[in-house]
């Protein structure tokens, strides 16, 4: 099968993560160092002061983290099993509008791999911004992702 026949990344998370098509989450760029994940307006999703709800935005960050992970380790899936450790949060500014969340990885796959490859159990942070349409920065989150061996 041809690399052009193959689903995206973003078409893989919408069709396996039920929050993704909830949520209608566009994967406008996957690469193993950097997702950018927008979310549009949608009142549906709307907290108490008009913006995107607090659980939304920690879903369009993962759902990025998840898009950095896939792409950057997807080729691993045979033997380890993604998994996030932990996760930590921090709102910064009113978010209104459509989001963008913008992953990047912290560690290189290639370490990472090769740390897999030892018989350890690698962890690596992804450091997501969330942004407003202005590009103000309005939420910060950190996803510390661990590749768990198949037994």
């Amino acid at each position: 099968m041809s690399s052009e026949t193959l689903p995206s990344i973003g078409e893989m998370m919408a069709a396996s993560v039920p929050m993704v098509r909830t949520l209608n989450l566009e994967f406008t760029e996957t690469t193993a160092e950097r997702a950018v994940v927008r979310m549009p307006d949608q009142s549906d999703f709307h907290n108490h002061v008009g913006g995107p709800h607090a659980g939304a935005m920690f879903t369009l960050a993962e759902s990025a983290s998840g898009a950095i992970v896939m792409t950057a380790f997807g080729d691993q899936l045979g033997r380890a099993v993604p998994l996030a450790v932990r996760a930590e949060i921090g709102y910064k500014k009113l978010a209104m509008g459509p989001v963008t969340a913008t992953a990047e990885l912290g560690r290189p796959v290639a370490e990472v791999v090769a740390e897999l490859d030892a018989g350890g159990r690698p962890e690596f942070p992804v450091n997501i911004a969330l942004t407003r349409e202005d590009g103000a920065v309005t939420g910060e989150m950190s996803i510390v992702w661990t590749l768990r061996p198949n037994k």
